[in-house]
């Protein structure tokens, strides 16, 4: 059977050349997928590209209209001035001084630059280095937390964007600094910026920041100070050198080093100012809208700034505080400083005169931990008060005084800087008033420079003047202190007049008859409640005693009470209250009985001041006016007071003799009278006037006249209490009215008034020509056939009649 079983056929032995691998196809792939890869990625960042641009196109398109800022109109504060052209104050929502490129000091905007954005200068807009650094941060960290804003971003930010943080608002924010590089200029650019940025407290822009925190000009400026300004856009808040000295002063000396890496200061410069402590102007800052953005401190008008305040926002609302206008009082600051000096001056004299009242607070102090910051609480926790810092002793004896002050400082109280409180130093002293280590005390500085320990006055006072041919407000002091007290006395506290108000009681009687010569009866009187409204009543004169048949004249001099109450008595309460509302007095706060002879209506000083201008015009009454004229921000007039010459003309409130007549008698008052006082210390020869006391001394007055100013001054307790048993207005608001006028008034010569048509003067005595030998009997007391008193009414030398 044949062999079926396969065979493999030998290899030859021949050896043949091999063959070359094929290439594996794995590589291939790879190969590709890089070369596709790349092409995807070049592929998607065009499109990415084309992708931003689109979008920032889109952006662009739907940017708002850059008017805003190439036409840059900040809200601008009213300013208040006064007629001599000095500052009183500023109201705002925003504290600004609007200051052009070219008047911001070189170290001002070098500060800013090194500070914000020291590329500004070569940048289009944004600095590429820094966006892409905070950007690649935020997304690194997952937080919006650096935004590389350079000035540009900013102000674009501040004009048309909010604060936000958003990469969409960011694409906005950039787009918007494009545009306005493309149409304005760098100057303009940072122009804009330092004029807009919120710096804190209220202040926009470095010129106001400057008076803000400093009370000084940019130009004034050291590179310290410049450089704590410049650090305040990163964080106003966390920055302020008011609320945070500390975090401030790092913040300025890291702007400070900026500025020595760049070139602007020197080595030497930047030693100096970094061991140099934060100092600022130390005062504190109101934050209310309608609360003075700037007050011109050394003139003390702040009363008449708030009056001009609210009259302004009755009239243009919330414009008042952002549409620039400028309102130009009437005020004259040498007499406005007057004023205040004698006020202030003559309040504290009288607080002084009550004694001590022992100190405002007590503080513990004798732990040394907690002592500081006890210290520190009890003095923000004291009240302002104008030049009257609050302090905390230290140590006390009954020769030295160790004090504590705001900002730390130590001083010693010695000598006469402890006169007023030597009691309060003794061992033995009252509790109450005892000074010891940790009261809250008052300081001072006296005349010679030194601190002195004093207290604030409980009383109040109020002080008007005008020129009363126009009526024109000279000088106008609402109060001892604006910062301790807002109510305006002169406007809004309605007294008691007490005697002052008589000179219209007895110019009542003259319309009715009676002359100065009219003969009345000073003696007790008992009234019953039909005739005082109230009560049964024994009024008595000052002095408790009676002069017996006197004068009119006589009687006006020497202030009697039971006279006026005789003369009212005569007229009506109800004809008087009718003919006072000729001096612009209202009829409503007197009510028609006798008391009214003795000034027991209310009144303000505002109006007494308007009733007094009727005696020195001889008949004319001019109505007090604050505020000359109102423009807008460009100079535009806005409103204009009545011309001066129909000022002038006044209103004919009075017949002019007896006007003249009253003048006259109320001349015999400041050369003779209660008011003698004036004459004999200012030398003069027109001063006219009237002291007035109310019931039980609560409020005192005196209002007056002389050269070119009418001027009335009140004093009393704002809850009302007697100001003392023996208080009067010749004791206490005379002397304030006398040291105004005496630097008032001591150029104006002295005022001749002439008789007008209708009185005949023979003797000393002034008559109506047409009642020179009138002799009305008004049946009032009519005496027994033995009284005295009788005689006298069929005595021919007796022009008047007798009561």
């Amino acid at each position: 059977m044949a062999d079926t079983k396969k065979t493999t056929p030998a290899r030859s032995a021949d050896k043949s050349p091999k063959k070359a691998p094929a290439p594996r196809k794995g590589g291939s792939r790879l190969w590709g997928f890089f070369k596709g890869f790349v092409a995807t990625c070049i592929a998607l960042a065009l499109a990415g590209v084309g992708l931003a641009l689109f979008v920032f196109a889109l952006v662009y398109s739907q940017l708002p209209p850059i008017d805003t800022v190439v036409d840059y109109k900040p809200k601008v504060p009213m300013r208040v001035w006064t007629a001599d052209g000095k500052l009183i104050a500023e109201f705002g929502e925003e504290r600004r001084d609007f200051v052009t490129i070219n008047e911001i000091p070189p170290l001002v905007k070098e500060a800013l630059i090194s500070a914000e954005d020291d590329g500004f200068y070569q940048h289009a807009g944004i600095e590429p280095k820094g966006f892409i650094r905070a950007a690649l941060n935020n997304l690194a960290t997952g937080r919006k937390s650096q935004g590389a804003s350079t000035i540009t971003m900013q102000v674009a930010r501040n004009f048309f964007l909010s604060s936000e943080r958003s990469y969409i608002r960011k694409l906005y924010e950039v787009a918007m600094a494009f545009k306005i590089e493309a149409n304005l200029s760098k100057d303009e650019i940072l122009q804009i910026y330092m004029n807009q940025i919120f710096l804190g407290n209220r202040a926009y822009g470095f010129a106001a920041a400057a008076r803000t925190y400093y009370g000084k000009s940019l130009q004034q400026l050291t590179a310290g100070e410049v450089a704590t300004l410049a650090g305040l856009p990163a964080a106003p808040s966390v920055y302020n050198p008011f609320a945070s000295p500390k975090r401030a002063k790092m913040r300025r000396d890291y702007v400070l080093g900026r500025m020595r890496d760049l070139g602007y200061i020197s080595e030497a410069e930047y030693q100096k100012e970094v061991n140099a402590p934060i100092q600022t102007r130390l005062t504190r800052v109101a934050e209310q809208v309608g609360t003075p953005t700037r007050m011109n401190e050394s003139l003390h008008a702040e009363y008449v700034a708030e009056l001009v305040r609210t009259l302004m926002f009755d009239i243009f609302q919330q414009e008042t505080y952002t549409r620039g206008l400028n309102v130009y009082t009437t005020i004259n600051s040498e007499d406005q400083g007057y004023a205040y000096k004698a006020l202030r001056s003559h309040l504290q004299s009288y607080d002084h005169s009550q004694g001590y009242r022992g100190p405002e607070a007590k503080v513990d102090i004798s732990d040394p931990k907690t002592r500081e910051q006890n210290i520190s609480n009890a003095l923000q926790e004291a009240l302002i008060a104008t030049d009257m810092p609050a302090v905390v002793a230290l140590e006390v004896s009954p020769t030295e005084v160790k004090v504590q002050m705001s900002h730390g400082k130590v001083i010693s109280i010695t000598g006469k800087g402890l006169d007023f409180v030597k009691r309060a130093l003794q061992p033995k002293a009252k509790a109450d008033i005892k000074i010891v280590p940790g009261s809250v005390l008052r300081l001072q500085s006296n005349k010679e420079g030194y601190w002195e320990i004093t207290q604030i006055p409980q009383a109040e006072a109020a002080f008007i003047a005008t020129e009363y041919n126009t009526g024109a407000i000279k000088a106008m002091v609402g109060g001892y202190d604006f910062a301790l007290n807002k109510f305006n006395h002169v406007t809004q506290a309605w007294r008691q007049p007490g005697s002052s108000f008589k000179p219209f009681i007895y110019s009542a009687a003259i319309e009715k008859g009676f002359s100065p010569q009219t003969v009345i009866n000073d003696a007790p009187i008992v009234l019953d409640p039909s005739e005082t409204g109230f009560k049964k009543w024994n009024p008595k004169n000052f002095s408790g005693k009676f002069s017996g048949p006197i004068m009119m004249k006589d009687a006006l001099k020497k202030s009697l009470n039971l006279v006026s109450i005789r003369i009212l008595q005569a007229i009506t309460p109800r004809y008087a209250v009718d003919f006072i509302q000729r001096f612009g007095f209202d009829s409503d706060k007197h009510p028609p009985h006798l008391s009214m002879a003795l000034g027991a209506g209310s009144v303000t000083p505002w109006q007494m001041v308007e009733g007094f201008s009727v005696f020195a015009n001889i008949g004319r009454r001019t109505e007090p006016y604050l505020i000359s004229k109102v423009t807008d921000a460009s100079g535009k007039v806005l409103m204009q007071s009545t011309a001066e010459a129909e000022k002038v003309a006044g209103v004919e409130a009075l017949d002019p003799r007896n006007a003249y007549i009253m003048h006259q008698m109320l001349h015999g008052v400041a050369t003779s009278g209660t008011a003698a006082r004036a004459t004999a210390s200012l030398k003069r020869t027109d001063i006219a006037g009237k002291t007035g006391t109310s019931n039980d001394a609560f409020d005192v007055w005196f209002v007056g006249y002389a050269g070119d100013q009418c001027a009335a001054v009140w004093m009393g307790f704002d809850q009302p209490r007697s100001l003392g048993r023996r208080a009067q207005g010749a004791g206490l608001a005379l002397p304030v009215w006398i040291d105004y006028m005496r630097d008032a008034i001591k150029n104006e010569p002295n005022v001749v008034r002439k008789a007008p048509p209708g009185v005949t003067e023979e003797g000393g005595n002034l008559y109506y020509t047409n009642r020179k030998d009138a002799i009305p009997n008004l049946g009032l007391d009519q005496p027994a056939t033995d009284d005295p008193i009788g005689a006298l009414i069929h005595d021919s030398s007796v022009r008047g009649q007798i009561f």
